[in-house]
């Protein structure tokens, strides 16, 4: 056993910024946490090439935080801004330092962030089957509200898609209008929903691409912040759908359906072999359309909300995430 993982429990635990030469122990933390709780085989090769700690802390290292034991980092917490909507995760915690009041601890500051963002729905993704982590969030005004599917397709093809551009493709000067174009498009999913920084942190870092679908005006019909291969959230051979969404009202079905594929063709383009993408039950046509599409589940958990309402999680709504 290392001298970190020897750590005294009874020591006091300190809760700071997670710092750029933290990454690699708060990486490693991260995988065995999650590889424990799930008794994979070789926790500590869980998610394998994908990486969440990095590009969270690069996204914006001023909502990523850490907690310490006698100067070890044992745990970590990131909390994200999407505007109006805020959420958090993936909080981790040593294994032989559980339940003993750390993810309380990491709850802290990332709770602080939210009041400084002012934003007005906030929510997490977390294991539905675990009433210590469902009691942990409910401390927090968090409440469990429908199963989230993550799914997976193998890539089948990708025929070209009507209208569809990519972010990383813009020029300088044309990619303003694209953001503004695409916060006008999750406002009118919720209002004051922005993916901005989403989609400016997989430009900057390189992590894979944003899809926007032109409408038949100056209105996007439909985007979708897509991360590809090792690196990035998806890992090896995979594109993953952080989020995706289509402009709500009538034909929204339809322009789900071109999103899906539009998705599925940026997947063959950059060689990978499956396209993963989250989706919470309560949207129960946008889910039916992904299994129609071959999409199959290989984890569930469920989102919970503060305050205990859906969000933009209703029939209504066709949104892909998963809040993980």
């Amino acid at each position: 056993m290392s001298a970190a993982m020897r750590t005294s429990a009874a020591a006091p635990v300190s809760v700071r910024p997670l710092v750029e030469p933290d990454l690699d122990r708060a990486d490693e933390i991260f995988r065995v946490a999650f590889g424990t709780f799930l008794r994979v085989p070789e926790p500590e090769r869980f998610f394998g090439s994908a990486d969440y700690v990095r590009t969270r802390w690069a996204a914006d290292p001023h909502a990523a935080f850490a907690a310490t034991v006698e100067g070890d980092v044992v745990g970590s917490n990131f909390a994200a801004d999407w505007g109006s909507v805020g959420f958090f995760g993936p909080l981790t915690v040593r294994p032989d330092l559980w339940d003993q009041g750390i993810g309380r601890r990491l709850m802290e500051p990332v709770m602080a962030c939210f009041d400084t963002w002012q934003n007005r729905h906030l929510g997490l993704f977390t294991f539905s089957h675990s009433p210590k982590h469902l009691e942990l969030y409910r401390r927090y005004g968090f409440w469990p509200r429908f199963l989230t599917a993550i799914m997976k397709k193998q890539v089948a093809g990708g025929s070209a898609v009507p209208g569809r551009a990519l972010f990383g493709e813009l020029t300088d000067a044309e990619r303003p209008d694209a953001l503004s174009r695409s916060t006008a498009l999750t406002g009118a999913v919720y209002e004051d929903l922005t993916l901005e920084r989403e989609i400016v942190a997989t430009q900057e870092q390189g992590l894979g691409d944003t899809i926007l679908l032109e409408g038949a005006g100056s209105d996007l019909d439909g985007l979708a912040v897509c991360h590809c291969g090792p690196g990035s959230e998806a890992g090896d051979d995979v594109c993953f759908v952080k989020f995706g969404a289509v402009r709500p009202g009538p034909d929204a079905a339809d322009r789900f359906e071109r999103l899906l594929n539009a998705c599925e063709q940026l997947a063959a383009e950059k060689g990978l072999g499956q396209l993963d993408a989250g989706m919470n039950l309560a949207r129960q046509d946008a889910y039916r359309r992904m299994a129609d599409h071959g999409f199959r589940t290989w984890l569930q958990g469920v989102t919970m909300h503060r305050p205990n309402e859906p969000g933009y999680s209703h029939p209504d709504a066709y949104v892909i995430d998963d809040w993980r």
